[in-house]
């Protein structure tokens, strides 16, 4: 998604309703910005890691004990 925003005389941009939307940041939430390779990459800063992970693909362990899990890790690593 390329969206054309505006630089104000201020060094300002607005980011787009649809891109917020897409990285969930809300007025007020952290950017980074970063130069590479003469383009410029804004990204949101996690403020609490642990919040934005926590259900992250809650599909793919549904059903699994992460004792069971574990348990099953370390023994395929003494094998």
């Amino acid at each position: 998604m390329a969206v054309r925003v505006h630089l104000t005389e201020d060094g300002r941009i607005t980011v787009p309703d649809e891109a917020r939307r897409q990285l969930q940041i809300e007025p007020g939430d952290a950017l980074l910005v970063d130069v590479r390779d003469g383009a410029l990459i804004v990204t949101p800063e996690l403020g609490d890691y642990a919040a934005r992970l926590r259900g992250l693909h809650a599909d793919v362990w549904q059903g699994v004990d992460p004792d069971e899990y574990v348990k099953g890790e370390r023994d395929a690593w003494r094998r």
